[in-house]
């Protein structure tokens, strides 16, 4: 079996266990192991400065040296003022007529047989109404006025069916990449009841495409979730990226049977340090596979797919395919 093959057959659950290794082994092994679209770039990945307005109206910072591209919401530069007449204040951006020549060569230059296509779809349901308002607004709103919020999420959820459609369209790819954070590090950021009452049927509707069209869906949240985990079946999610070890992963894959493989479960804060040491980073990479390995549909990976700490990655690689081997031989 290639690496293709063998990811699959982690990801289906097969018994016996064929294959252990770092998660992406089996994705091009460029940056966050994705192909790039041009509607990411035209939206999200262009921004870059201390104070700079996307598409949306929303600011955000991309320094050297920042984790990310982050949104610095406030009071005073918010887009959405009053919540309940949101359709005021929100407005949709018209997607261009982009040039998809290079994403179409990237993906051309792939052995499709060996390799799996993902392609990122940034900015999730939730994720976005808290790029238009502050977070504490969002919580709030989505109890104070849910139906305010619901109607939000369902036209952000018709803009990124389009998104998809377009990806699938012009790249064909094996797999969406799909963010976003429901959670801390610690705990959920609401509870799985008001998950399912105003997230859940819009994912329902975007993930049912995707699936529909015969490609996978890999939601990538590095956080916190568990109790969301056999919703995430329900909406057809074939693997949670990025799950962090602050959740129960042994329980969540009693809960989940086999039908979600997970993917993540090292503790990046504290291997993803300027003075981890190498038996640090290996000690911490054979924890994972020895405790969550036996539960199957599981491989291990850096929860945030790239660490902070460059000298890091190789190492996390570099024992999940030494130790993730050795590892398989004991179940012999």
């Amino acid at each position: 079996m290639n690496k293709k093959e063998l990811f699959l057959s982690v990801m289906r659950n097969e018994k016996p266990a064929k294959w252990m290794g770092y998660g992406f082994a089996a994705f091009p092994q460029a940056q966050f192991h994705v192909v790039i679209d041009p509607i990411s770039i035209w939206d999200i990945l262009w921004l870059s400065g201390e104070s700079v307005k996307d598409h949306w109206g929303v600011v955000h910072r991309f320094l050297p040296g920042d984790p990310g591209i982050i949104p610095m919401v406030n009071e005073q530069n918010k887009v959405i003022k009053d919540i309940t007449r949101w359709r005021d204040y929100v407005h949709f951006p018209e997607i261009p007529a982009l040039d998809w020549s290079d994403a179409k060569k990237a993906v051309a230059a792939i052995d499709r047989e060996t390799t799996l296509v993902m392609v990122p779809t940034f900015r999730g349901l939730f994720e976005r109404a808290h790029c238009l308002m502050p977070i504490e607004e969002t919580l709030i709103s989505m109890y104070e006025e849910p139906e305010a919020m619901y109607e939000l999420f369902g036209a952000y959820t018709d803009w990124k069916l389009k998104v998809v459609e377009q990806i699938i369209d012009n790249m064909q790819p094996d797999i969406i990449h799909s963010h976003d954070d429901w959670g801390s590090k610690t705990a959920l950021l609401f509870s799985p009841e008001k998950f399912r009452e105003l997230l859940k049927p819009h994912y329902a509707r975007l993930y049912s495409y995707i699936k529909e069209r015969g490609v996978l869906v890999q939601h990538h949240a590095d956080c916190f979730c568990q109790g969301l985990e056999n919703d995430m079946v329900d909406l057809g999610v074939d693997m949670w990226q990025g799950v962090l070890p602050s959740n129960d992963i042994v329980q969540i894959q009693k809960n989940t049977g086999g039908k979600l493989l997970l993917m993540g479960g090292l503790q990046q804060d504290m291997i993803d340090q300027a003075d981890a040491t190498e038996d640090l980073i290996r000690g911490e990479v054979r924890r994972a596979i020895d405790t969550y390995g036996p539960g199957g549909a599981f491989l291990p990976c850096i929860p945030s797919l790239e660490t902070i700490n460059t000298h890091v990655t190789p190492i996390v690689i570099d024992e999940c395919n030494r130790y993730g081997a050795e590892w398989l031989k004991k179940q012999a």
